[in-house]
């Protein structure tokens, strides 16, 4: 008998691989959907208008709200007091914003996450204090005593957000503890006195005192930011076209740094026609600018919004939530602390008063103000500037009016009031457009 080896038939050796299928024709009358971004590159200048009218409808106002209302701030009250709109006042507006607004700056990143923190006035006089009685009293070197002021501030922060993210205990609870507590605690740190001077020539008192007063100072921060805005949106939007994803056209970028130039160098001027540039404007710019990058540029930031979208989202996609959540709390205690340091540079002092009557509410109304959701999930450092921008507009221009201190506090609850209910109408607006 015999064996014969037979092999299989190439034809059975691999299924034919199946034919291209095309995608089905359109039906007659179907309308494409096109991204709305790409209508501002596709009509030029006339897309410009549609894409502001639909995020109007869906409620994307950003920073409109705020803009025209400082604007009529100052049209009221420069033409109620010839003195409001002089570069010194102005000036000195924006020294004076710079304490609070770097306590706003740390509340922005607590209200990305859908929480609050009452705490920041108390830990900006715990560290104001800090300084006082370890440079003045213990006559520790200035830029050591700096330091370990700010780092109470990150330390009192970190303490909150371990009981909020470990513990679990709600975060409003836990920083009105921390109000109590560290308030207690700076009492205690300025003893029976209750008030240390600074001396004039000290590091803190430099921080609000210090203008460069060379007029090229200024322009060339002018120059500098122009610049760097300019090359970051160029290179930037390069980037996203070679991506093959919707970009901002040339002549927008060009059109915004040209608004950027005008508002810098305006600046500028002001600023040389009275003392020259402050040095505490420069480094809450500073601030900003590195913040922002940190939450529009960075993993970090991206968690954070990730947060105060959906806490469960963010933990099933891998987020430590609660490594993120203590880091935020010791971010606005570490800018808590640098607030607190500009107030006490402000009155040359560290006092029993530092970080109470109304600093902690015009904190918190500075960033909502300035366009952060109480909601969480949007908002930027910037909002911090133009929140406190407002607020101490309307403090200064009452002022200047001769108008007492509980009538501005009114003003400028209704004008929180305000921002809040735009906040609320827009999330709702934002939702029937399917945006939130």
């Amino acid at each position: 008998m015999t064996t014969e080896n037979t092999s299989p038939s190439l034809d059975k050796a691999a299924p034919a691989s199946p034919a291209p299928v095309d995608a089905p024709a359109a039906a007659d009358g179907a309308v494409t959907a096109v991204d709305p971004r790409l209508l501002v590159r596709e009509q030029g200048f006339g897309g410009y208008i549609t894409e502001f009218k639909r995020r109007i409808r869906a409620g994307d106002l950003g920073a409109i709200p705020v803009v025209l209302g400082l604007i009529i701030i100052w049209a009221i009250f420069g033409s109620l007091n010839s003195n409001f709109l002089t570069a010194e006042n102005l000036s000195n507006i924006s020294v004076a914003m710079v304490g609070t607004g770097m306590i706003a700056t740390g509340i922005v990143f607590v209200l990305l996450l859908g929480e609050i923190d009452l705490s920041v006035g108390s830990v900006s006089g715990v560290a104001g204090a800090t300084f006082a009685v370890l440079s003045v009293t213990h006559g520790m070197a200035d830029w050591l005593a700096f330091i370990l002021a700010i780092l109470t501030g990150t330390v009192a922060g970190a303490i909150h957000g371990f009981f909020f993210a470990r513990i679990g205990v709600p975060a409003f609870a836990v920083t009105l503890a921390g109000l109590l507590f560290w308030s207690g605690f700076m009492l205690q740190l300025l003893g029976d006195s209750g008030t240390v001077n600074l001396s004039a020539d000290s590091l803190v008192a430099k921080l609000t005192t210090y203008y460069f007063t060379d007029v090229a100072a200024a322009y060339g921060l002018a120059v500098v930011a122009v610049a760097v805005f300019f090359l970051t949106s160029f290179f930037e939007n390069r980037r996203r076209e070679a991506a093959g994803v919707p970009s901002r056209p040339l002549s927008e970028t060009i059109l915004r740094s040209a608004l950027l130039a005008v508002v810098a160098f305006a600046a500028a001027v002001l600023y040389n026609q009275y003392k020259g540039l402050p040095l505490a404007v420069v480094i809450f710019l500073a601030v900003l600018v590195i913040t922002d990058f940190v939450l529009r540029r960075t993993t970090y930031g991206r968690k954070v919004f990730a947060l105060g979208g959906s806490v469960e989202a963010s933990r099933r996609a891998g987020i430590n939530v609660a490594l993120v959540r203590i880091s935020i709390f010791s971010l606005a205690g570490t800018f808590a602390a640098l607030g607190g340091l500009f107030i006490a540079s402000k009155i040359a002092a560290a006092n029993q008063g530092a970080g109470s009557g109304d600093l902690l509410m015009n904190a918190i109304a500075a960033a909502v103000i300035g366009g952060t959701s109480l909601f969480g999930g949007r908002g930027r450092t910037w909002n911090a500037l133009l929140g406190v921008l407002v607020i101490v507009s309307i403090q200064y221009g009452l002022a200047l009016q001769g108008i007492a201190s509980p009538i501005q506090n009114m003003i400028t609850g209704a004008v929180l009031l305000a921002t809040v209910v735009i906040d609320a109408v827009t999330r709702k607006t934002q939702k029937a457009a399917g945006r939130a």
